[in-house]
């Protein structure tokens, strides 16, 4: 897994608190930056946290480039709607050599990484033969009887006659195929969160109980957030570590290892 802060709002803590100023004050937007020292910048932030008043937060975007995920992981990304995504094409790119992540818990298993192994071994090889089967059944059809032989001899001479026309029926035959692709394949994605949304998904995935692939993905988003905005993400993280736990029944019962772990131990 690779994390990687790409892009971001120039000063967004300052922007942030350019916004915070013209709610709170008489100042027109001329002067709106006027005095907003480090100093000032963090109480304007400090003072929005304590009033709860998260919209001028929304004004600083932050755009990460993640790769080496699993499809399982990305799925659940995309489930925090107030965001951007541009995500590794299926149709688009060959899965017949798909990377994939392997889950801890398997991995120390013998037994079960055998078996895990063995499952993605199957579904590379049933790719590779759907896709194949396709993209000779598109070719037969324009070119009936011209090519004999296995699928892949078929392909290879097609494409040494017509490679153009070659490629697009494989990326054609790919839309497909990418039907028995598993979870477990790699994926990679580009995302831009305002830094409201950040605070919200930070609550969510860093908490114990979130899945353990999108809880590192949270991590590591978080630690580079911290690097350029410090205090803007100073009191981020699982929902627990500034008061009850909001899961309830459910709940991992970890708050003090958690709050010792974000440093924020009471």
């Amino acid at each position: 897994m690779k994390v990687t802060l790409l892009t971001h709002t120039p000063n967004p803590e300052q922007t942030v608190a350019m916004a915070a100023k013209l709610c709170y004050s008489p100042s027109g937007i001329e002067d709106i930056r006027e005095g907003l020292d480090e100093e000032k910048t963090s109480s304007f932030i400090d003072m929005l946290a304590s009033l709860g008043h998260a919209s001028p937060t929304e004004h600083a975007y932050f755009t990460f480039g993640i790769e080496g995920i699993s499809r399982a992981c990305s799925h659940q990304l995309v489930r925090h709607r107030i965001a951007s995504y541009s995500q590794q094409s299926q149709r688009y790119v060959d899965g017949t050599r798909f990377d994939f992540v392997t889950p801890p818990e398997i991995a120390k298993n013998e037994k079960a990484l055998a078996a895990y192994e063995k499952a993605l071994k199957v579904e590379a090889d049933a790719y590779k033969k759907i896709r194949d089967a396709l993209a000779v059944g598109y070719i037969n059809e324009k070119c009936p009887d011209k090519y004999s032989g296995t699928d892949e001899e078929i392909i290879n001479a097609y494409k040494a006659d017509d490679k153009k026309s070659c490629n697009a029926f494989i990326k054609k035959a790919n839309e497909d195929a990418r039907f028995i692709l598993p979870n477990a394949s790699t994926t990679k994605i580009v995302c831009t969160f305002n830094a409201r949304s950040l605070q919200n998904f930070f609550a969510h995935r860093c908490c114990n109980r979130a899945q353990w692939e999108i809880r590192e993905v949270a991590e590591q988003m978080l630690l580079q957030c911290l690097e350029v905005a410090p205090h803007l993400f100073k009191n981020c993280g699982p929902s627990c570590l500034f008061g009850p736990c909001p899961e309830g029944n459910m709940c991992c019962g970890k708050q003090k290892e958690m709050r010792q772990k974000y440093g924020r131990e009471k």
